[in-house]
Formats: structure tokens, C-alpha cells, sequence
């Protein structure tokens, strides 16, 4: 191929390096295998304590911890322990007895949910789970000892309450003390970039440290006339865009920005052209060699495809024309930046739709008109106040400036709660077809790529990839991978829950997958609905019309095997927690834990044809987080085991026999 053209040459090296690239994420996939707990146990153990998250919105302490205990707990455990409980000298480098409710980690309750199993599986945790007791055997570090967390408490005391903790947000990163009600009103808005810690943000610092620099040494004529001041200035802007990602946590976002900072840096200092598409590889290349496995998640997908757009857009010789500079009035001149502003607005709003309605389900609509007035405040009030506050405060004279922050940071949630608040701010789908997904993202991806008329290729591409999602009926019937919560969703668009106590995540997430907002009502109340303690029966028409007879069990008592089975021949679909008996055979469907345990969360699209599956886990499915082979017990005298709770999964040791109930 080497010895074609340029288009073959592209291929070979396109798909040699795609390779290479599962390739190590297999790599690292098999590198990151650790112990996971197999189920549900309430231990006590010892444990040294090697990180602290405070979560000030949840009242809650997130501690990381490797437990002591003989070994055969997993390596690593996620704990959360409720604020008063937290007793002093409980800080990192402690060794602490916990007794807590452990479980593996989660993986998604329904199709399209967030894996967290595959996040743990690359952090190395083994359990997560609740304390009810903690007691400090060997002190460590005070408990928000660190600079990060000293420096959140302070912005949070300078700028009480919501505003405050946007500007602790800005400053370290810290999320812990954002409402979710806050939270949910930027994602709403389409302005949640702002409290990703990413371009904006390390440009700002950037930026500051260069012009700051600059302009002292340029104070010094014989500094000025022997030295290039602008490459002592791009050095110092290196430094602090490093500090500042190290200061922030170092996310995959902020990382990406901060190589991004470096290159156009160096190309400075070399008289090169910064702001290219190379640009944006290069650090997408950078990311994906240290953290393969984010490309999977939306915080990658979600920051490179906005870089992405904003650069393709800017190379375009229309965008060039608009923001060239020339001889006008400073009025024309800020119209055009407005517009700029609002085009760029938009065209990242575009990008970004597939991928969130892929990953979330929903998408803001406003997001463009809202980013006009939000990114300037940001930038050049909110950022600059924060940052003097934050110098001033070194001799005390910081609170003026905090004040005109906490303002602006008080406009800013505004401008988030009108916007999220606004009708049809929201545009909401079902879980979107991969296939949809990835004809929008190729068709973004070729537009972004080509200069030449070839880039108008991609959008019969993104069309097709939209109204496949568009048409992709909403499901029926959605389980959770633990059989417990059933929704059902009627031909009329009716949507009911079968548990009347799920609580708000296990509705948040059902709703969603259904592509719907709105509080599930309790099926108990749908007058179609027959339901005791035992079961619920209820009969659901399909978009098509064909009626379907759906059941599922409400409790955990043994019903009469006859009269069971008798049930069970009479209705379409029966959904259970628990492992059926096999005498017992729907007519369509049966979603016991034997199945479910093999496919997690499922949702269910019926149709006169029969009923179309999509589960959490495909047939086949070998990935290490979703069904470790090897499993290992856990002493008795370590454990009090819930019912059928009592191993972790360990490699080389067979596992546990399984009793239908």
C-alpha cells in the first residue's frame, strides 16, 4: 500500500494504529485486573486510608481505602462515611476499623446507564459501600489538610452558599459542595463546561501568568532589549497551566487542555502556527496513551469533540473573515465578536447533541444563547475577581473582590436556572442505537476533517445517524439488572414503576432510558393494573397495537408451585428478582435472575413480530469488569454475609455453588 496513493497510505496507517489501540487497551485492561467482591456483606476490618473526598452537598466523606484484614477483602475499597461520623485525625495515611455494607461495583441498571464497574475496574477498586462505623486506630493527615481542600474551604467562606461553591469549583475543581439541583440547572443550560475544569479555565490561567510576567519584566528596559520576553513569558504561562491542572485534580478534560497549552506554548516560542487540528490530535493522542479507556466515556467523547468543533470551525475561511481584524467602529466591531461568540456557541452545541443524548439521554437547547453572556462572564469577571481575591487575600484585602465574584457567580446560576427552566429547554430521547451514534459522530468527523467540498459528504451521514435515532422507538418495558424495578411504558405513552419506595436515582434512571422526564407513577395505581403484595399483572398495548400481558413479583415469599405455574402459562412477559422455577414458561418471556444475571439491566420494545431485546451485556461479552471468572471466599469470622453474600472474586479459585430459591 505504501507504494499507492496518499488515500491508501491514510488507510494503512489509519488502521495499523487502530490496531495498536485495542491493543493496549487490552493491555491494560488485563494490568489493571484486581479482587472484586462477588456480593452484597457487611465486614468489619481495619483499613490505612489513602484518599479523602469531601462531598459538603451530601453531608458525606468519600474515603478510598486498602483494607488490612488478612488479605481477602479487595485491594482497594470506596467508602462513603456521613459527615458526623467522621472522626478527627481520619485523613490520608490513616488506619482506621470500619464496619460497612460493601458491594462490587456497580455496573448500569438499564441499557445506555453509566458503567461504573468499568470505571472501577481502572482505578483498581474492588468494593463500594456505606460506613456504619469508623474509629481512628493510627492518626494521619488532618482531614482537609491539603492545599486543594484548604484552598475550597476558603473560596466557600469568602462566597457563601450556591455561588460559592461554583467559585471553589473554578478554583480547585472541588464539585463536593454543587447542589445536584444546581448541578442538573448548568447541565440543563448547556453551560456544565464551565465547571469541567478545561480550556476556558487552564487558557485563563495561562494567559494571566503570561501578560502578568510580561509586563513586569518589560518594566526593565535592559530585560527587555536583551532577553525575548515572550518566551520568558510562555514559560511561566507552562508553569502555571501545570500547576493549576495538578492543583485541580489532573481530569481528563483539564489534561487535555494542559497539553494543548503547552503545544501552542512551544509553537510561540518557534514562530509556528498554534491553533490547528494537529493541535487537538496531539493531545487526544497524549490522553489516550496514558488513559485508554476514557475514550469510552463521555468526558473525553464530550471535550475533544468541542476542541474539534471550535478549531474546524475557526479554519474555515468564513470564520476567518469574521473575526479578522480591521479599520471600524467599536460598535461593529463588538457585533461581530457577539456573533462570533454565538456561532461558535452553536456549532459546538451541534457537535456535542449526539453525544449526549447517547451517554445522557438528554440535551440542552438553549445552550447557544445562554454561552453568549455566560463565557464572558466567566472569563473576564468571574476568573480575574477570583484570581485577585485569591492574591489580595495574602494581606487581607481580598473581600471587595470576592464580592463583585459572588455577584457575577450569582448571575451566572441565573442565567443556568432561566435557561434550564425555560420550555422545551430540554430535548429528551430514549436510549439512542450505536449504530445512529456512530453514523453522527463519522459524519462530524468528516466535516471537521476535510477543507475542500468533500467536508459536505458527512452530513447525509449525520442526517441518517439523527433520524435513526429519531425513530428508534421508545422501549416498553425496562429491568433493572437486579429484577427489582420494572417500568413499563403503554402504547398512549404512559409510563408506571412497579415499586412504589424506588428512590429518586432508580426513577431518575428508568425515566431517562425511556426518554422521559417526568415522575413515574406507581403501576399499583394504573386502573389497568391487578396487583397484590405478591405480583403485579398488567396489560400493555404496543405502538403497533398488539396487546401484551406483562407480570412481575413484588416479594420474596414462595407462592404455590401449581398455582405458579398455572400463572406463568397465562401471561406474555413475567419479570423476578428471583430465580424461577423451570416449570414456569411465559408464553414470550421470561426475566429471572438466572437471565438477568447473565444480561444485567435489559429494555424490552414489543411489537406484533415479538419482543425486541437490548441488555447491559451482550452474549459473549468478555470484557474483565463485567463477569470475572474467578471468584474467592471470605472468612466467616471477618463477615456478617447478607443472604447469599459471602465471597470476593479472586483469581485462581473456583466458585460458589449457586441455590435456586
Amino acid at each position: 500500500l505504501s507504494r499507492g496513493s496518499r488515500v491508501l497510505r491514510a488507510l494503512a496507517i489509519a488502521a495499523l494504529l487502530a490496531l495498536l489501540g485495542l491493543e493496549w487497551i487490552a493491555i491494560r485492561a488485563d494490568v489493571a485486573q484486581h479482587p472484586v467482591l462477588a456480593r452484597a456483606v457487611v465486614a468489619t476490618f481495619d483499613a490505612r486510608v489513602q484518599a479523602v473526598e469531601h462531598l459538603p452537598a451530601r453531608e458525606m466523606v468519600r474515603l478510598t481505602v486498602a483494607p488490612i484484614a488478612g488479605g481477602e477483602l479487595p485491594a482497594r475499597v470506596r467508602v462513603n462515611v456521613p459527615e458526623a461520623k467522621m472522626p478527627p485525625g481520619a485523613g490520608k495515611g490513616a488506619v482506621v476499623a470500619l464496619r460497612a455494607r460493601l458491594m462490587p461495583p456497580a455496573s448500569a441498571a438499564v441499557p445506555g446507564g453509566y458503567d461504573f464497574a468499568r470505571v472501577a475496574w481502572f482505578a483498581g477498586i474492588g468494593a463500594t459501600g456505606s460506613a456504619f462505623d469508623i474509629a481512628v486506630r493510627k492518626p494521619g493527615e488532618v482531614v482537609g489538610g491539603g492545599l486543594r481542600e484548604r484552598l475550597a474551604v476558603h473560596v466557600r467562606e469568602a462566597v457563601p452558599g450556591a455561588a460559592g461553591a461554583i467559585a471553589a469549583t473554578l478554583a480547585t475543581g472541588d464539585r463536593g459542595a454543587l447542589s445536584e439541583e444546581d448541578a442538573e440547572a448548568m447541565r440543563r443550560s448547556g453551560l456544565a463546561h464551565l465547571l469541567s475544569i478545561s480550556g476556558l479555565h487552564v487558557t485563563a490561567v495561562t494567559g494571566a501568568a503570561m501578560l502578568l510576567v510580561l509586563r513586569l519584566l518589560a518594566l526593565s528596559p535592559a530585560l527587555a532589549l536583551r532577553i525575548r520576553l515572550p518566551v520568558v513569558a510562555a514559560g511561566a504561562g507552562a508553569v502555571a497551566a501545570v500547576g493549576y491542572t495538578l492543583l485541580t485534580g489532573a481530569e481528563v478534560p483539564t489534561i487535555r487542555s494542559c497539553v494543548a497549552a503547552l503545544l501552542i506554548l512551544g509553537a510561540i516560542a518557534l514562530g509556528r502556527q498554534a491553533l490547528t487540528l494537529r493541535l487537538v490530535a496531539a493531545g487526544a493522542m497524549f490522553v489516550l496513551l496514558l488513559w485508554p479507556q476514557s475514550l469510552a466515556g463521555p468526558s473525553f467523547q464530550l471535550s475533544f469533540a468541542a476542541v474539534t468543533a471550535i478549531v474546524a470551525l475557526h479554519e474555515s475561511r468564513w470564520m476567518r473573515a469574521l473575526v479578522a481584524r480591521r479599520e471600524e467602529s467599536w460598535f461593529r466591531r463588538l457585533g461581530r465578536a457577539v456573533l462570533a461568540l454565538f456561532v461558535t456557541g452553536l456549532v459546538v452545541e451541534i457537535a456535542l447533541m449526539p453525544i449526549a443524548i447517547f451517554h445522557f439521554h438528554k440535551a440542552g437547547i438553549y445552550g447557544a444563547l445562554a454561552n453568549i453572556v455566560a463565557i464572558p462572564l466567566t472569563t473576564f469577571l468571574i476568573m480575574p475577581a477570583e484570581a485577585g481575591a485569591l492574591l489580595l487575600d495574602l494581606v487581607g484585602l481580598g473581600a471587595p473582590l470576592w464580592w463583585i465574584a459572588g455577584v457575577a457567580l450569582r448571575a451566572l446560576l441565573g442565567i443556568a436556572h432561566a435557561a434550564a427552566d425555560a420550555p422545551g429547554s430540554v430535548t429528551m430521547l430514549p436510549v439512542a442505537p450505536h449504530g445512529a451514534f456512530v453514523l453522527m459522530i463519522a459524519g462530524g468527523l468528516w466535516i471537521a476533517l476535510w477543507r475542500t467540498g468533500l467536508r459536505w459528504a458527512g452530513v447525509p451521514a449525520i442526517a441518517a445517524g439523527a433520524a435513526w435515532a429519531l425513530a428508534a422507538p421508545a422501549p416498553n418495558l425496562i429491568v433493572t439488572g437486579d429484577g427489582r424495578h420494572l417500568a413499563v411504558r403503554d402504547g398512549d405513552g404512559t409510563m408506571r414503576i412497579l415499586r412504589e419506595r424506588a428512590g429518586d436515582y432508580v426513577r431518575a434512571n428508568l425515566g431517562e432510558a425511556m426518554g422521559s422526564e417526568t415522575m413515574l407513577a406507581p403501576l399499583a395505581e394504573d386502573p389497568r393494573a391487578r396487583c397484590s403484595p405478591d405480583v403485579c399483572v398488567t396489560r400493555l398495548t404496543a405502538a403497533d397495537g398488539s396487546q401484551w400481558i406483562v407480570a412481575a413479583t413484588r416479594s420474596r415469599l414462595m407462592l404455590p408451585y401449581r398455582t405458579f405455574v398455572a400463572f406463568c402459562a397465562k401471561v406474555d412477559i413475567l419479570v423476578s428478582d428471583r430465580r424461577l422455577p423451570e416449570g414456569c414458561r411465559p408464553r414470550r418471556l421470561k426475566l429471572d435472575r438466572a437471565l438477568l444475571d447473565q444480561r444485567g439491566g435489559v429494555a424490552v420494545t414489543l411489537s406484533a413480530s415479538g419482543a425486541a431485546l437490548r441488555s447491559v451485556t451482550r452474549n459473549g461479552d468478555r470484557h474483565p469488569w463485567v463477569r470475572p471468572s474467578v471468584v474467592a471466599p471470605v472468612p466467616g469470622w471477618l463477615l456478617r454475609a447478607e443472604p447469599g453474600a459471602n465471597s470476593v472474586r479472586r483469581p485462581g479459585w473456583p466458585g460458589p455453588s449457586r441455590r435456586p430459591q
